[in-house]
């Protein structure tokens, strides 16, 4: 094997970042209106950030646990992703996420070896553990050792196992230098790294104190963790980058009601709110209750999907899987739920705050896309009536989903509409503990999901739509789409990319696999006094650290 140089040896230190080397600014070359943004930009003086108290930010669930290598939802990820550092990082003030806003964390660089299939990385000396265990290259291995499943200690489950189907194995150089060997090439590996579901574990904790008591290396220790009520975490005074974080801690005040969870935000109990999770109501609520209150609305590159169970009769059928694709009136749940604030999407969210999603005018030409909504109905109802199902014979089925209203608001829409076509759905709403592991069992016959899909392809469609991938909701399995997804993986052209995921979500829309609702937009508020925070639109898993540099201006 052939090492590339590390890129800061390859170029001078002060243009070398996020792993490679940038090109000098010719500020002669700048337009005035840049030199202003820039200024604006680096306004704020080093040192401006006051140092000390308690964010507090409400949540609108509790997690099953607070491991996040064997948790699904945002809800454990999002608070936890503080106490720990991953190798690689999304650069979280950098709304739009991608692999160019990569920076080093645990890696102070990163390289590939001549045939693209080994990233080395060389690792931060002097980072310490939590309980002031040193850390070192055999961490990163036992993390990815847990994560291949070749350790002797087991995750309880591993929903992201797919993830690393292509990683063949973790190799270590000294306690400051780790190898990710591929069975292929795989350009957008690092993104993988910088997940906010890409953690480091301790070799020296096991699966199910990280369960219970995490251990990290992260700007945040975890204190405590109180089902149905809160999660905190407090400032780690030995953490490796010097001076950060600003806050002494975060408390997560867990509120599942929305109308209570504002009212603690206008009274005051909270600072912020849980981010993205304020519907265009809610928001106008908020300004309505808070007019100082500081608000950002964006895309938030989740979707909400038709999820239904292949294997279960009738369903197995699918002419009756198309024709619920073809009841489906997306605008009317955009109008609806989100008040005109949404996005008709495929997979892959749709540009602009998508990078990788189909134009409207090719979407539009995708099966049950047609936004003649009446035409599909027509065609539905004939698909239906083929099978015996007509206004004296209706199909009753339940309508599963999750106990919140973000999954429970459209799964209510989507049972008025599947009666156009002669289906009557009953809500079944599941709490968050019990609803993934229903899922995982098929315990369902339709439901409705939310999914998310970016700020990559390669990932998405390894992790939801591979035969055998972790978190393919309905064992959906195509060994034809399974060759072009490993094709865009190993692509390195991005237009070349671009093509092959277009494909991709060609096939999966004329088989209809889990059917693309909406993309809505998710508003976050933080009274004035809350400093440093940045919404990401194509990615709300890689945002949490940002109570890391966040401070309170009190």
């Amino acid at each position: 094997m052939t090492f590339e140089p590390p890129k800061f040896l390859r170029c001078a230190p002060a243009r070398f970042r996020r792993g490679r080397c940038e090109k000098p600014i010719h500020r002669d070359r700048l337009s005035i209106g840049l030199i202003v943004i820039t200024l604006l930009w680096t306004a704020a003086p080093c040192g401006a950030q006051t140092r000390g108290g308690v964010l507090r930010i409400y949540t609108p669930d509790s997690p099953a646990s607070m491991s996040i290598h064997e948790e699904v939802t945002i809800f454990a990820q999002g608070p936890m992703m503080p106490v720990f550092n991953n190798l690689l990082l999304f650069d979280y003030h950098k709304p739009q996420a991608s692999l160019d806003t990569i920076e080093p964390d645990l890696a102070t660089d990163w390289g590939w070896d001549e045939t693209r299939t080994a990233l080395t990385l060389h690792l931060r000396q002097g980072v310490k553990w939590h309980d002031g265990e040193p850390f070192s290259a055999a961490d990163v291995k036992c993390t990815w050792n847990l994560l291949l499943e070749k350790s002797p200690e087991k995750l309880r489950i591993n929903p992201r196992k797919s993830t690393w189907a292509n990683l063949d194995d973790v190799t270590t150089s000294g306690d400051w230098e780790v190898s990710f060997h591929l069975k292929r090439p795989e350009p957008a590996f690092p993104m993988f790294l910088a997940s906010g579901f890409s953690p480091v574990y301790p070799c020296h904790v096991s699966p199910a104190q990280m369960r219970q008591h995490p251990i990290g290396t992260g700007s945040f220790k975890f204190v405590e963790f109180k089902p149905n009520e809160y999660i905190k975490i407090e400032r780690n005074p030995n953490y490796w980058n010097p001076g950060l974080p600003y806050l002494d801690g975060v408390e997560y005040r867990v509120i599942r009601n929305p109308a209570t969870a504002i009212l603690a935000f206008a009274s005051g109990s909270v600072d912020m709110t849980f981010p993205y999770q304020l519907t265009v109501t809610l928001l106008r609520d908020v300004q309505t209750q808070v007019p100082q209150a500081i608000c950002d609305l964006v895309p938030d590159g989740i979707n909400r999907h038709l999820i239904i169970n292949r294997d279960e009769p009738p369903f197995n059928t699918l002419d009756l899987r198309r024709a619920m694709a073809l009841s489906l009136d997306r605008k009317a749940f955009i109008d609806i739920l989100t008040e005109g604030q949404g996005d008709i999407g495929g997979v892959l969210q749709p540009p602009p705050a998508g990078l990788w999603g189909m134009p409207p005018e090719k979407l539009a030409a995708l099966p049950g896309y047609d936004p003649d909504v009446a035409k599909n109905r027509a065609e539905a109802r004939q698909l239906m009536q083929a099978h015996g199902y007509g206004p004296g014979n209706r199909l009753k089925v339940k309508v599963t989903t999750r106990d919140l209203p973000l999954y429970r608001d459209p799964a209510v829409l989507m049972i008025d509409q599947l009666k156009e076509i002669f289906i009557d759905g009953e809500l079944e709403a599941v709490e968050t503990p019990a609803y993934f592991p229903k899922i995982y069992r098929k315990d369902f016959t339709v439901g409705l999901n939310l999914q998310n899909s970016g700020p990559d392809p390669d990932p998405i469609f390894q992790l939801f739509y591979g035969c055998g991938a972790g978190l393919n909701w309905d064992r959906y399995c195509n060994p034809g789409v399974d060759g072009l997804i490993a094709q865009l993986s190993a692509e390195p052209d991005a237009e070349r990319r671009r093509e092959l995921a277009w494909a991709i979500e060609r096939r999966l829309a004329e088989e209809v696999v889990r059917p693309i609702i909406f993309y809505s937009r998710g508003a976050t508020c933080w009274q004035p006094y809350v400093k440093g925070y940045t919404s990401m639109i194509n990615t709300l898993y890689n945002v949490w650290r940002f109570v890391e540099t966040a401070w309170l201006d009190r």
